[in-house]
């Protein structure tokens, strides 16, 4: 990377890995908002999106628990419903904005029916304006699909891309959260999980110091390691965290400042146990979270598209929030945890 922003890029990163603190993921495409909106009987219009994602980012004292907040390129233009920026409204909770940068996922010619991710042209412009615009750090999301083997080819496009996507994120100012998701489709075995995501990490450190990233610099998103979700076996959050933890420290360098976990369909509760499992001993890196659904699942169902019901959803948020910020310091207990919140929220062939 460029040293004319290695040390905001270096600061950026501890910013949103402090402790206690994790990424509120509200960078859903309009499609997708548009499938949550539709669970609560609403229309995918721009002014119940902004509605929603109004009532997200004035949660009062969010900012307590979320230090980041992924945005999809309408959010870090957009203004809230009383008419103040979204990313002020950010900056005044003292949360660092964020900008999710990949354009989707396209079949990938010549593997087993994978897919790889597309967006590094333009990149570079698209970067900069973003950084203008307030943006901070950026997410690049691509994917490794178990059942469909992965092939090598699939792997080393993932970690390639990342690099790629990853060097020009930084050259531009903004930190890059890099973003490999192991899908939990599949029936296969937390083994085979293990195996195949010691693979992607191997590549992806691989691709990112060829491509001279400053790793300082960079926050990872990787999913747990856990069985697939169509398989026999479920596994017990000690399970998770101890196949977790050694994939990561075999895998990643203390250099990284933050680990902030996917929550890739889990339901709200497990993400939170599974997160408080894994910070039960000190880390060399901050271990934490960037949950979409499964900080929002229970909040957008409380809400319901009423303005009347905007406080409780708001405060519903802020529970599953403190549950989370409780789970990075590893004091999490899940008394009092509603049915709902406990509710799985895995999709087949999920697309964001």
């Amino acid at each position: 990377a460029s040293s004319s922003y290695s040390d905001e890029l270096v600061k950026t990163a501890k910013t949103v890995a402090s402790p206690g603190r994790g990424i509120l993921a509200m960078d859903e495409s309009n499609a997708t908002c548009g499938k949550r909106l539709a669970s609560i009987g609403l229309d995918n219009t721009e002014a119940n999106r902004q509605a929603y994602r109004t009532l997200l980012v004035s949660a009062p004292g969010l900012g307590q628990y979320i230090s980041g907040a992924i945005l999809f390129e309408e959010t870090l233009y957009q203004s809230t419903t009383d008419g103040q920026k979204i990313v002020d409204v950010l900056i005044t909770q003292n949360i660092v904005p964020g900008i999710k940068v990949d354009k989707g996922l396209v079949p990938l010619a010549g593997s087993n029916d994978e897919s790889w991710c597309q967006g590094l042209d333009g990149l570079a412009s698209r970067t900069a304006a973003y950084y203008q615009q307030g943006a901070r750090f950026a997410k690049w999301r691509t994917v490794v699909s178990i059942p469909n083997g992965p092939s090598a080819l699939a792997v080393k496009e993932a970690a390639w891309g990342l690099a790629r996507y990853a060097s020009i994120a930084q050259d531009n100012g903004l930190v890059p959260i890099v973003e490999p998701e192991i899908l939990l489709d599949g029936d296969h075995s937390i083994e085979r999980t293990f195996e195949v995501a010691q693979k992607v990490w191997a590549e992806v450190f691989f691709y990112l110091a060829e491509n001279n990233v400053l790793f300082e610099g960079i926050l990872l998103k990787p999913s747990m390691v856990t069985p697939g979700a169509e398989s026999k076996e479920k596994a017990t959050p000690q399970q998770v965290a101890d196949y977790t933890l050694k994939l990561l420290r075999r895998r990643i360098p203390p250099a990284v400042p933050g680990i902030m976990f996917l929550s890739g369909g889990q339901s709200e509760v497990e993400a939170t146990l599974n997160l408080n499992a894994m910070n039960q001993s000190p880390n060399p890196w901050h271990v934490s979270f960037s949950y979409a659904r499964a900080l929002q699942n229970t909040c957008l169902k409380t809400w319901g598209g009423r303005p009347e019901n905007v406080k409780a959803a708001q405060d519903v948020l802020l529970v599953r929030a403190r549950a989370n910020s409780q789970a990075q310091l590893g004091k999490y207990t899940a008394e009092g945890e509603s049915e709902e919140a406990k509710k799985e929220l895995f999709v087949k062939g999920y697309s964001y």
